[in-house]
């Protein structure tokens, strides 16, 4: 499997208030070092596809819904070569996979207030039963690479909107995670402190050879960012049936 995760023949339905939504992934790679941007209109289901390779949502229906293995207890059969099928995984699996392989920046930043920027940074890797002194080394390292190495021991509220979204990212990436996907990263912030967020981001995931996936509205900075690009067809019948289209190239 030379891709980190993939998925073909993806079905998720929702009902709500009467009217029901689908969405469709016919077929869809994530692989390691590359950068996928996923746009479109408000309502096609961005969201929904970061939650099911979040692992917080399961598909209805899943031809293929597979991770490559890795030998830390989440590959099958606890070998490394031995691909996960994350459709098939029971509920354990899926949290130990989600804690200690994949990263989650949120659009709010989704940081504790009771915690200081080091502790937030931290929290992960403490989830993951990694190290104290090992923890605050690579907490602090993080911080120098995201430009807030004196903003350690401030609370959130204290910070701004782009130095909260690049505490989000440390967070996002202390556990050493395969997979990164960040959920509307810069929509709180200026343009200068957006391009500074998307490149940060970028570089610190192909730093550590992981795969990055960002779901943004702002299809002119995906583009100056991304490797990738995926939109949705939008469908209306007797609800709205919301398909991925295949991945284009962005850097040809």
């Amino acid at each position: 499997m030379t891709e980190f995760m993939r998925l073909r023949q993806i079905r998720f339905r929702r009902q709500k208030n009467g009217s029901s939504f689908m969405l469709s992934v016919p077929e869809l790679d994530i692989r390691r070092g590359e950068t996928l941007a996923v746009v479109g209109q408000s309502g096609c289901g961005k969201s929904t596809l970061m939650d099911i390779l979040a692992l917080i949502l399961k598909p209805d229906e899943a031809g293929e819904f597979v991770m490559a293995g890795q030998d830390d207890g989440t590959a099958g059969e606890g070998r490394s070569d031995v691909p996960v099928d994350l459709f098939r995984a029971g509920r354990k699996l899926q949290a130990a996979i989600r804690g200690t392989r994949i990263g989650y920046v949120l659009q709010s930043g989704g940081l504790f207030p009771f915690l200081n920027v080091i502790d937030n940074i931290m929290l992960p890797g403490k989830l993951c039963g990694m190290s104290s002194a090992r923890l605050k080394s690579d907490a602090r390292a993080l911080a120098v690479d995201m430009g807030i190495a004196d903003q350690l021991y401030k609370k959130p509220q204290h910070l701004s909107g782009g130095q909260r979204q690049r505490v989000a990212i440390a967070r996002a990436l202390i556990h050493s995670p395969s997979l990164v996907l960040a959920d509307e990263p810069t929509a709180a912030v200026d343009s200068v402190s957006a391009e500074e967020i998307c490149s940060v981001l970028k570089k610190s995931v192909q730093d550590r050879n992981a795969a990055l996936v960002v779901v943004s509205h702002d299809r002119t900075l995906m583009r100056r960012h991304a490797d990738f690009e995926v939109t949705f067809s939008l469908e209306r019948a007797d609800g709205i049936v919301s398909t991925l289209q295949k991945p284009v190239s962005l850097r040809q």
